[in-house]
């Protein structure tokens, strides 16, 4: 097995000591060894910190991520667990998409208040469905109910 000193693990990962140091505390990674005051890590770890590194870019807790890891500290990963976080990130997208064409329009709508725009309107409500009908209604409309 080829042993991979901290300072090269973290030039290879891109993450610094300190990080290494924390997942190591917190029992994500585990150094094999010492070569005097230097860990040591397997050629494994740097699977394990690109499977870190991708847990955290899906959203996951250190605490999640390291209940994907067995004991021996290889790769168990939970499918149903993965397919619930990748359908809250579909959900998140079309949320997000929402909100992005929302701004768009509203940099864009001709209207003189945003709140007369239809679109405006419907976007809003798509956004924030727990909106009141009131708070929806178009300026003038409101007006003329008056």
């Amino acid at each position: 097995m080829k042993l991979v000193d901290i300072g090269a693990l973290s030039k290879t990962s891109g993450l610094p000591t300190s990080t290494l140091r924390y997942y190591e505390e917190v029992g994500l990674i585990q150094p094999v060894c010492r070569n005097g005051l230097r860990r040591q890590y397997s050629e494994e770890t740097i699977v394990q910190l690109a499977l870190i590194s991708l847990g955290k870019a899906a959203g996951f807790s250190l605490d999640d991520i390291g209940g994907m890891f067995d004991q021996d500290r290889n790769a168990d990963l939970p499918r149903p667990t993965l397919l619930q976080r990748a359908d809250e990130l579909d959900r998140q997208i079309v949320r997000m998409t929402t909100m992005s064409r929302l701004l768009r329009h509203v940099a864009e709508c001709p209207a003189p208040s945003h709140m007369d725009c239809p679109r405006f309107r419907k976007l809003l409500r798509v956004v924030c469905p727990s909106l009141p009908a009131a708070k929806a209604k178009p300026r003038a409309a409101r007006a003329a109910e008056a």
